[in-house]
């Protein structure tokens, strides 16, 4: 993958997450963890295509739909883990 498909992905990827943060809010805190999660899909999503072969909506380099699909997932799915509160600490 070349220097620009690598760029390209980290911008798409870094719209979703600021995307997901202004849907859901939250403080700068919440921006950086989603940030986190949508670059961190949106590689698991393209990994995933190129292991399994798969692509969905090409575009250069990249398997823009696959990526995207794991980007919405891993995003839903950090959302749903950091709202539950859980805590290492027990009483």
């Amino acid at each position: 993958m070349t220097i620009p498909s690598l760029l390209f992905a980290l911008l798409i990827a870094s719209l979703y997450g600021a995307l997901y943060h202004l849907i859901r809010g939250g403080g700068l805190g919440r921006l950086l963890l989603f940030l986190i999660f949508g670059w961190a899909g949106f590689a698991l999503g393209h990994l995933f295509g190129v292991w399994r072969g798969w692509v969905l909506m090409p575009l250069g380099e990249l398997n823009l739909g696959l990526s995207t699909l794991g980007s919405v997932f891993l995003l839903a799915l950090g959302d749903w883990v950091s709202s539950l509160g859980i805590s290492g600490a027990r009483s």
